[in-house]
């Protein structure tokens, strides 16, 4: 089968974050399986991606695609699904525009509101809306009318044989102090200030111990920020962006992973760290609760609780055989989620 996908989000892991990582896993799993695949990428920009993303698909209209199946990523295809004749259109929301404005103030959240918009008209016009999770599903339903008919769910991929090649080069012992690993483009939802607060109050309990931040994003300069006013010093350190193999080096050596987001439609993050064999710390939030089971692979905690937060990474840091044991879990769990398991039920979705 020929495949040709629409994406306007930049085709990089540190521009495109989770969006890109996941398309292009399932884009390898396709091709692993058999099939053709093509990706339109976003070839003009002007710095306002708002007014990218509407000329990338106006382009779309003038010099249509050509795929047996076209796929439109997120609010792409929008303007040319109205005239794509009988073309078999599916969408993938990977984060739900709907959802994630909710966590933004001013012009972001005014932009996305109308990247919304879009988003709305483009699963309309879809003959099948793709999710990556039950909770992508329900919040799908309430804030575009979707009908439960037209929604498959299919979870995000991750490539485990790459992984376990970069944690094996890695070959690095855990560090040498407790160390807590997170990673994130640093958007409001990410609510990685509740994690500084959380290590604020974990410094206390466990003097030694570090929490590694990697990623950078809108919310960079407040952070650091924060970080300076709370005093944390060497216990909280802002990575920024580091390539692939850095981070395998970062996931091998620590301890245990720590993400505090509220709003997440699926977090491959997660899935990564389990795939080290890395015990998680996250809120019980979104769809969190589908890839972290709570006390089986981490601890779920509550949302913008800071001193939850600092329990459940002191329960962990201070329990050697508990991280084994919810590693060892992980590792089996994040084992649904290889390229072409998940190629295969996105094949059993199409219409």
């Amino acid at each position: 089968m020929r495949f040709e996908f629409l994406t306007s989000t930049p085709l990089s892991p540190l521009e495109g974050s989770g969006t890109y990582v996941a398309l292009d896993g399932l884009v390898r799993g396709l091709t692993a399986l058999g099939h053709t695949v093509a990706i339109r990428p976003l070839r003009r920009r002007s710095g306002f991606h708002t007014f990218d993303r509407w000329l990338y698909n106006a382009h779309a209209t003038l010099s249509p695609p050509d795929g047996e199946v076209v796929v439109g990523v997120d609010l792409d295809g929008f303007l040319w699904a109205r005239r794509r004749g009988g073309r078999p259109f599916v969408v993938m929301l990977k984060g739900i525009i709907a959802d994630e404005l909710r966590n933004e103030r001013g012009w972001v959240r005014a932009l996305l509101s109308l990247q919304a918009r879009w988003e709305r008209t483009n699963t309309a016009r879809a003959d099948r809306v793709v999710v990556p999770s039950r909770y992508s599903a329900s919040v799908a339903r309430d804030a575009y009318g979707i009908p439960e008919g037209k929604l498959a769910v299919v979870p995000e991929p991750i490539d485990l044989d790459e992984w376990r090649r970069r944690f094996a080069e890695a070959a690095t012992a855990s560090a040498a102090r407790p160390t807590v690993l997170s990673v994130a483009r640093m958007y409001p939802r990410k609510r990685l200030e509740d994690l500084l607060q959380a290590v604020a109050l974990l410094r206390q309990r466990i003097p030694n111990a570090q929490v590694r931040i990697v990623g950078e994003g809108p919310e960079s300069a407040r952070l650091r920020a924060v970080h300076r006013d709370l005093g944390l010093g060497e216990s909280a350190l802002l990575l920024g962006e580091v390539s692939r193999g850095t981070l395998a080096v970062e996931y091998a050596s620590a301890h245990c992973f720590c993400l505090p987001t509220v709003q997440e439609g699926f977090g491959l993050v997660f899935a990564e760290a389990m795939a080290a064999g890395l015990p998680v710390v996250a809120c019980r939030a979104a769809a969190v609760p589908e890839i972290v089971e709570d006390r089986r692979t981490g601890f779920l905690v509550s949302p913008r609780s800071p001193v939850e937060l600092a329990t459940a990474l002191e329960t962990l840091l201070m329990n050697e055989s508990l991280r084994r044991e919810f590693g060892r879990a992980a590792t089996r769990r994040v084992e649904a989620y290889g390229l072409e398991r998940v190629a295969r039920r996105f094949l059993e979705t199409l219409p």
